[in-house]
C-alpha cells in the first residue's frame, strides 16, 4: 500500500481554525515537522484543505520494507 509523507512547509499562524485542525489531525504542528500517512481518501481530502501549508508526496510502501531488510 502506498503512504504519503507530508511536511509542513509554512506557519500555521493566521490560518482559519479549521486549517490549523486539519494540520493537527494531520500530526503536523511545526514547519519543517514530517508525518506518514496511508493514502486514502481521507487523507486527500485534508491535504486538499490545506495545500497552501504543506507539501507532500507519495512513497511506495513495498519500497520502505525492501530497504529496511
Amino acid at each position: 500500500m502506498a503512504e504519503i509523507q507530508v511536511t509542513q512547509v509554512r506557519s500555521a499562524i493566521g490560518t482559519k481554525p479549521k486549517q490549523r485542525g486539519t494540520l493537527r489531525a494531520l500530526g503536523l504542528g511545526r514547519i519543517g515537522k514530517t508525518h506518514t500517512l496511508p493514502d486514502t481518501p481521507d487523507v486527500r481530502g485534508q491535504l486538499a484543505k490545506v495545500p497552501h501549508l504543506v507539501e507532500f508526496s507519495v512513497v511506495d510502501g513495498s519500497a520502505e520494507r525492501t530497504e529496511a531488510e
